[in-house]
């Protein structure tokens, strides 16, 4: 049965949802675009806890609750079944969320650790009504179903524990054959050529055509004229908005932003009781495994930017040994005239001698706080564009020689530290079809593969300055520059193998701009279409979102059916600007990059809790950026119990040292006093987010990974110990079972009336 997209046929009840929504929408931009910058963060959450009314408001509700025999039937109801569901401790391996009722003993895994565990006991959740806490319930389980069918449909990994409260919901068993997974290529082993073109497989001959921004594929060309695709799921703008809609009018609404600020309270004090009571003891597991300790467990850096991934001591001396030796090789090409190395610096004024890392000017500082302007200047070394041309770009005179090199080069540390492995971004712009190409050549011809390095691409938001210069007509042909190429060489890998081998070691996709940028527009199914996008305004992060997750999907789905890569997508988001951003993502993400605007709703951070979301965070970075290195939620996140990794982002701008990323936890680990288990849960983390393929996850982090808990957790490997995953696991479940508890507890009451 082919997979397809589930359009939706929009009801009374979804106009509504999506006119809300929209008002949600427009509502967070205006709020955005009225907000000082430098205010960011320093207001409590966005919450309605804390106000006298109300507070008095839930109490007179509460009061009212208690004369009704409605609530007080529900009560019981949920009673019932939480007493029912709190028998049982969970197993990884195969949960069941309910016992029986005349179950009366409670079933504890063999393997499951022994420690002291914070268990709260009540009639019902979070000391809310229940007419409240049914209404944020089903909301939450809602939004949860709709991140799991953009996930499936894209081969995005979904939290397994997850999905199966989701299929108990539905009251069905959760089924391993019905998980999504990515396909991600195996390094190749010792003694193949990573560059080898043979076994490329056959052209397949399909036909490609681009409609309203994504790529639609056809068997042959008969097909094409009586417009009949290729059975692939292809996205509908109208379900999508929808979709969006649902989640936009939850995040705005009363009890479930109460009942969500009170869980992740509760999930924060309760880390902290169990760090109390058992910080001794996850301790003297570590100290029983023999050979692994932090310093050997296996770390990602799961956000850098290739162009920035050297130090500025690197970046400098490589500059003057180059000079040192090919002074007079021809660098550049400027107003129609060759230039020679030392002649750019003679035009420049500059002797590569004299330089200094001071002089170099690539750091990031206080004056690029809120200024990103200022601090995308940073990438021209001396101020000089024709330096970051020569070497910090991958298509110039010397085909990227240089910046190859220095890739190169740290690489080969990477693979000296051995435990560390990192995924740089490198860019696609959009603006001509032949990009491609250029970008494989120059990764073949430089041989730049390395086994501790896999490879995203990230595109720029930024078609207002293509249409300033009439490089593309319309939206839509940008989004052709970027996918279209991905999908000719995947239907005809004969005539692009470059580009086939080289999407062998591409994991995933990127969306990276300055998010503070602000568009008026509100994004909605009404928006125009791709093609109809003409004018110089650069549409919303939304609409940029929905047609990369579009084309990402459709040729996910087109790969995995003719047995090649796949690839996540990754945006950057939640750095800056408004909360919709996080919204968008949260439906169309496998991971996103910083996160930092979750800590402004307790919504969206309790689904990204729910779901277990990946967030590669970069405290140095935004510490520079947007956002004092004291301020940064990474600690709360973690302690919360949401799936975040540490990353380095540019090195170049924010790091010392030869080791940006160990520099990165070395700090964390001191401003927070983080223990040998936190850190080592944050290096777990980013191999689990990673692109790494299957086989060196399995490797890195134990046979049974993808399994949630100390089932999926091989301590000799990660140095985590299985108390920390077992708390871990069972808090998940525990919140997950509320959930789930409140649609069981509306069935039985229906069923007793």
């Amino acid at each position: 049965m082919p997979r397809q997209f589930p359009k939706l046929i929009p009801c009374e009840e979804d106009e509504k949802v999506r006119l809300h929504g929209e008002r949600v929408y427009a509502s967070a931009l205006k709020e955005e675009d009225g907000k000082d910058a430098s205010s960011m963060f320093t207001v409590p959450e966005d919450c309605p806890i804390g106000l006298q009314e109300a507070k008095q408001q839930e109490l007179l509700k509460e009061m009212l609750e208690q004369q009704s025999e409605e609530s007080t039937k529900k009560k019981k109801s949920f009673k019932m079944i939480r007493s029912q569901s709190m028998l049982q401790m969970p197993s990884s391996a195969d949960w069941t969320p309910f016992m029986s009722p005349s179950s009366t003993s409670s079933s504890i895994p063999e393997n499951c650790p022994d420690y002291q565990r914070v268990t709260i006991s009540g009639d019902y959740c979070a000391g809310i009504t229940v007419e409240d806490y049914e209404q944020a319930a089903k909301g939450l389980l809602k939004a949860l179903f709709i991140r799991e069918k953009y996930s499936k449909l894209a081969y995005h990994r979904f939290c397994r524990t997850t999905a199966k409260f989701l299929r108990s919901a539905e009251n069905m068993k959760w089924d391993e054959e019905d998980e999504a997974l990515p396909d991600i290529c195996p390094h190749p082993k010792d003694g193949e050529d990573p560059y080898s073109m043979e076994n490329v497989p056959e052209n397949l001959n399909y036909e490609l055509k681009m409609k309203d921004g994504i790529v639609y594929v056809y068997d042959n060309a008969e097909a094409l004229s009586e417009n009949q695709p290729h059975n692939l799921p292809y996205p509908d703008l109208e379900t999508f908005a929808i979709d969006l809609s649902h989640v936009l009018t939850m995040i705005a609404d009363g009890p479930t932003k109460t009942y969500c600020h009170r869980r992740l309270n509760f999930l924060g004090s309760k880390f902290y009781l169990h760090e109390m009571l058992n910080e001794m003891a996850e301790l003297k597991e570590l100290k029983s495994v023999p050979h692994r300790d932090f310093y050997n467990v296996r770390k990602v850096d799961t956000h850098i930017h290739a162009a920035a991934c050297m130090s500025q001591k690197h970046l400098l001396t490589f500059i003057q040994k180059t000079y040192k030796t090919e002074a007079d090789r021809v660098v550049l090409e400027k107003d129609g005239q060759q230039m020679t190395l030392e002649q750019v610096f003679q035009s420049l004024k500059l002797d590569p001698y004299d330089l200094t890392v001071d002089s170099l000017d690539v750091h990031a500082g206080r004056q690029t706080f809120h200024r990103f302007d200022k601090f995308n200047s940073k990438y021209n070394p001396v101020g000089a564009n024709e330096l970051r041309e020569i070497f910090l770009k991958t298509d110039n005179p010397i085909n990227g020689e240089y910046f190859a090199r220095i890739i190169k080069e740290v690489a080969h540390d990477l693979e000296e530290s051995k435990y560390q492995y990192a995924e740089p971004r490198l860019s696609i712009y959009g603006r001509s079809p032949g990009e491609w190409d250029s970008l494989s050549k120059w990764f073949i011809h430089n041989k730049v593969h390395s086994p501790n390095m896999k490879w995203v691409i990230q595109a720029p938001r930024i078609y207002d300055i293509f249409k300033s210069k009439k490089l593309v007509p319309n939206f839509a042909k940008m989004m052709e520059n970027i996918f279209l190429p991905l999908f000719e060489a995947t239907v005809n890998p004969q005539k692009h193998k470059e580009l086939h081998i080289f999407l062998r070691y591409v994991t995933g996709f990127d969306s990276v701009d300055d998010e503070s940028k602000h568009s008026n527009h509100v994004f909605s199914y009404k928006s125009p279409k791709p093609e109809q996008w003409t004018s110089d305004e650069n549409p919303p992060y939304s609409y940029y979102l929905f047609h990369m997750y579009a084309n990402i999907m459709v040729l996910n789905n087109l790969r995995k059916e003719h047995g090649l890569s796949t690839f996540q997508f990754r945006p950057h988001c939640g750095e800056a600007g408004s909360i919709t951003h996080l919204v968008s993502a949260f439906l169309t993400a496998d991971n996103i990059s910083h996160g930092l605007n979750l800590k402004k709703s307790p919504v969206l951070q309790y689904l990204y809790y729910l779901t277990q979301v990946p967030i590669a965070m970069s405290p140095l970075s935004n510490n520079s950026l947007f956002l004092e290195y004291s301020k940064n939620p990474l600690r709360e996140f973690l302690h919360k119990g949401l799936c975040v990794s540490l990353s380095t982002d540019d090195p170049l701008q924010f790091h010392y040292t030869k080791e940006p990323l160990m520099e990165e936890y070395a700090i964390a680990a001191q401003l927070w006093k983080l223990s040998t288990c936190d850190v080592c849960e944050i290096a777990r983390n980013s191999v689990l987010q990673s692109g790494l393929c299957d086989q060196d996850k399995r490797h890195f982090l134990g046979m049974n990974y993808l399994n949630d808990g100390p089932e999926g957790n091989d301590i000799r490997r990660t140095n985590v110990a299985q108390i920390r995953m077992a708390y871990r696991y069972e808090t998940l479940c525990n919140e997950l079972s509320f959930l789930v508890d409140a649609v069981k507890s509306e069935v039985l009451t229906s069923q007793h009336e």
